[in-house]
């Protein structure tokens, strides 16, 4: 007597046979449904009792799922006659003939097409378009509770539609590993994380259908994300805030762990942000399509202390909420074919993201490590040593500001060569400044001093969140800097400058013995001559730039003459050719 099938009855005798041996186990016809459970693949033999799991479809099964008549209770995935020849594990249900939509990104390395193996097998119930009763071995469909014929609605119904889903069906070899950056060798997977006998990553490298220890049939738990790193080796993952904090939830507005039970950060893990299955956000699984909807649940102050909810609805601010569906962490800057977005993580990598502070400008700090930016030479570099190299992905040569904030005689919205170091004159973003003569700077500041972007553009309340996510000033200033002519002085009204420079210096003509005239007396802003980023060396000169000059030509006109010019005579020494205020210099001297 010979049968294809694995299982064959011989006068009541159950033989079973895999590549471990032949396996004898003395069973009346009825206990056969004890074999049928087992669950195999070419090299593992799983096993395991579903009876007190969902899985479990017979009328004692313990979920809202189970049938009114069937008692037998792994007849709802194996048969032990009449099972179908073309695969294996006795299998009691047909495919579904429907194309599926498989997981893509942008920053998938996979090769991911139709579902096979295990994981077909798996999607004959949670796809929903075959009746959960429709069995090979039975005439008719098997009756449920409730009048249920398909899955019912909610994260275990996949659909068709698996973009949504952690990918699976597809080869995991070290080509994958190496080609990725991010992925454990698969000889380096442990021993319950398996791959299909022809090495591909099906449903049950996560999920093994019979044992339900630790939830959702997990082969093992996944707090502190350990599931999720036996196969993803994130950079920076390791000792990130995402990774290590143990803060809780404040009990304030959403939950933002609603598909776990665990209740700190660091045990949620991966699952802070992402949900391998019915995720929101589709490509990159994340827990809600509208990307800064993944950052917001917790850093509202619900969770995170600060709430930086409260900065983007400021009047001036990076607004997140005006874009989704536009930001891709494989976009190139330097390809010019960037939309123009801002999202958190253009500023924040929340696999790296930290707390560790930096260790003087302009180098990054942890909150903002890993970060892909443009460095000063305006090459895509793939994690930013220094904050303004952030700020030039979209600030530089791909400029997202099109106007020009005041209208200036040498015009430049690329800041990347506003801050070059061989300019005529800069702010010391990049590097240390050119002038060595600097009398009105407040401590901590000397001419040896480098500062940050955040410096000028960051949140203008003290107590609040850092960082330019929102401001009440103009430019996303942390102060207050009025660029309006015939402004009344005021340490309020240029607020920004007098952070860093002493305004009794300023008003005594320390540097500038016109300073006072010009500030007080003639009612001109400090915008009206100082152009406060830099002056580029490709459009200005170390004689009529020096000291951030680029005049405001709104304010300032030209002589007589038509000459609208400074020229640099020396240490506190100068010449302007210009009129202002209906006053012509033909030159003045100062």
């Amino acid at each position: 007597m010979t049968n294809n099938n694995p299982i064959h009855n011989k006068k009541h005798m159950v033989y079973f046979k895999n590549k471990r041996g032949l396996l004898i186990v003395t069973a009346a016809f009825s206990s056969l449904f004890l074999i049928a459970c087992l669950f195999l693949t070419d090299t593992e033999l799983y096993g395991g009792s579903i009876v007190n799991t969902r899985h479990n479809l017979s009328v004692t099964g313990p979920g809202p799922i189970k049938s009114t008549t069937e008692e037998q209770i792994c007849i709802f995935c194996h048969t032990p006659h009449n099972a179908r020849r073309d695969i294996p594990y006795l299998w009691n249900r047909q495919d579904t003939t429907v194309n599926y939509i498989p997981y893509q990104s942008s920053t998938l390395y996979a090769s991911v097409g139709q579902p096979s193996g295990t994981s077909k097998l798996c999607l004959s119930c949670h796809d929903g378009t075959i009746a959960l009763g429709a069995l090979i071995s039975e005439p008719q469909e098997v009756p449920f509770q409730g009048g249920i014929r398909f899955i019912p609605e909610g994260p275990t119904k996949l659909g068709t539609d698996l973009s949504d889903d952690h990918p699976v069906s597809f080869i995991y070899d070290s080509a994958l590993a190496i080609s990725n950056g991010e992925l454990i060798d698969p000889s380096g997977l442990p021993s319950v994380v398996r791959l299909d006998r022809n090495g591909q990553l099906q449903c049950t490298a996560c999920h093994d259908p019979h044992d339900d220890t630790y939830g959702k049939f997990l082969v093992m738990a996944n707090n502190y994300s350990a599931l999720c790193t036996a196969c993803h080796d994130k950079d920076g993952w390791s000792f990130s805030s995402h990774s290590t904090s143990n803060v809780t939830w404040n009990s304030s507005g959403a939950d933002p762990w609603p598909h776990t039970q665990y209740t700190t950060v660091s045990e949620n893990g991966c699952e802070n942000c992402h949900r391998p299955h019915t995720a929101g956000g589709h490509a990159r699984i994340l827990n809600y399509a509208i990307e800064e909807d993944n950052c917001l649940v917790c850093h509202t102050g619900n969770v995170a202390v600060k709430n930086i909810g409260t900065e983007l609805t400021k009047p001036y601010k990076h607004a997140v909420q005006t874009y989704t569906g536009v930001h891709d962490p494989a976009e190139n800057f330097t390809s010019g074919n960037v939309q123009k977005h801002v999202e958190c993580t253009d500023c924040h990598n929340p696999h790296w993201a930290n707390n560790s502070a930096s260790q003087g400008a302009p180098l990054v700090s942890g909150k903002n490590a890993g970060v892909k930016g443009i460095d000063s030479a305006g090459q895509q570099i793939a994690a930013s040593n220094n904050l303004y190299e952030i700020c030039y992905k979209c600030h530089a040569d791909y400029n997202v500001i099109t106007t020009f904030p005041i209208t200036r005689q040498i015009p430049q919205l690329n800041t990347r060569l506003e801050f070059d170091p061989s300019n005529p004159s800069y702010h010391p973003v990049e590097t240390l400044g050119v002038n060595f003569n600097v009398p009105s700077l407040l401590p901590p500041y000397t001419t040896s001093s480098k500062i940050f972007c955040t410096d000028c553009h960051n949140n203008d309340s003290t107590t609040g969140p850092k960082g330019p996510h929102g401001s009440n000033n103009k430019y996303l200033l942390e102060k207050n800097y009025t660029t309006q002519d015939n402004t009344t002085e005021s340490s309020t009204a240029y607020a920004l400058c007098y952070k860093c420079h002493d305004r009794n210096s300023i008003l005594s003509d320390q540097s500038f013995k016109e300073h006072d005239k010009h500030i007080r007396g003639e009612k001109a802003p400090c915008s009206v001559c100082h152009d406060p980023h830099g002056i580029s060396s490709t459009q200005g000169n170390p004689t009529n730039n020096k000291h951030l000059i680029n005049f405001d030509i709104t304010i300032v006109q030209p002589d007589g003459q038509g000459q609208r010019r400074f020229e640099d005579l020396g240490t506190f020494k100068g010449r302007c050719f210009l009129t202002c205020h209906g006053k012509e210099h033909k030159p003045k001297e100062y």
